[in-house]
């Protein structure tokens, strides 16, 4: 198989979703990802592809708009938000060929659908116009998932994504120009990599600079196969790490005290930007207004 995937059908274009996140249904267009992300949780969905390689071996939905529509046609449909790519990045390099997420945003825009997206693409300026038209009618949040600084780490540990700069200027158009949440993912931090003082300085600031509504971060975590695969890179390319690392993550976790100390650290520096790390806040708030209105509509 190429880099070009192969195309698949689906049965539904969402899943839903169990953890504590403001969003209750995720859709991702593609099955594997090739922006090659060393850190990556979900390799281990590609074994129900029977299949070995996440980073190139792509799958792609090509029914998944039509599905999606079907989906918010229905009578039970709730308009719940949607986040779109929460295993893959819908704007990898394979969308650059098949365009489904324009598909996508036309399907929303249709039905009035809120949504989040995050990505580590400026692609997605592809399909500014649809969701400008789409945050003029419901909530809409566009968040850069950006871990570095530092462009030879970044290009070490996300290969295929493109620079944090142009992320972060990706940023800055849809906050100036739409009425979009924006908001900045510092997402894995990796333990004596990206965690430094600089580092999370340099992001937060970078963050402050575009007036992004919200930032959030979290510490890395290596579960399954992800492990092994991001332990053999760091062995590779950061051998001084290697044994601390191995350490730290015998578990699978940071421990606790590595975690409560980066948290506290990140939030004097949200602080000292005056940026928000209550990322559901904007939803409430635009969905709220947005119920509001539609309620005072109907008895004009």
């Amino acid at each position: 198989m190429n880099n070009g995937g192969e195309e698949i059908s689906c049965s539904s274009a969402c899943h839903k979703v169990k953890s504590g996140v403001p969003y209750k249904w995720d859709l991702n267009v593609y099955r594997g990802c090739e922006h090659g992300c060393k850190y990556c949780f979900a390799l281990y969905t590609h074994k129900y592809m029977k299949s070995n390689d996440f980073f190139k071996e792509i799958y792609v939905k090509k029914n998944i708009a039509g599905q999606l529509d079907k989906l918010l046609s229905s009578k039970n449909w709730k308009g719940e938000p949607i986040n779109l790519g929460g295993v893959t990045d819908n704007y990898q390099p394979a969308e650059e060929k098949y365009k489904i997420m324009s598909d996508i945003w036309e399907v929303l825009i249709k039905h009035k659908n809120p949504c989040t997206i995050s990505t580590k693409s400026d692609l997605i300026l592809r399909d500014f116009d649809l969701i400008k038209r789409l945050a003029d009618i419901t909530y809409v949040s566009i968040a850069a998932t950006i871990t570095c600084a530092d462009e030879k780490i970044r290009m070490d540990i996300e290969p295929g994504g493109v620079s944090s700069e142009r992320r972060f200027e990706m940023l800055r158009i849809f906050k100036e120009n739409t009425n979009s949440v924006t908001g900045l993912h510092i997402m894995p931090v990796i333990p004596f990599l990206t965690d430094t003082d600089e580092n999370l300085d340099v992001l937060f600031l970078s963050g402050k600079n575009v007036n992004v509504d919200y930032a959030i971060l979290q510490a890395l975590n290596l579960r399954g196969e992800t492990k092994n695969v991001f332990l053999s890179f760091i062995r590779e390319k950061y051998p001084r790490i290697y044994n601390k690392l191995c350490l730290m993550y015998r578990n699978g976790y940071a421990d606790g005290a590595y975690r409560e100390a980066l948290y506290n650290k990140a939030a004097d520096v949200m602080k000292k930007y005056n940026i928000s790390n209550d990322y559901s806040l904007f939803m409430e708030k635009r969905l709220e207004a947005k119920n509001n209105y539609e309620q005072i509509s109907l008895f004009e």
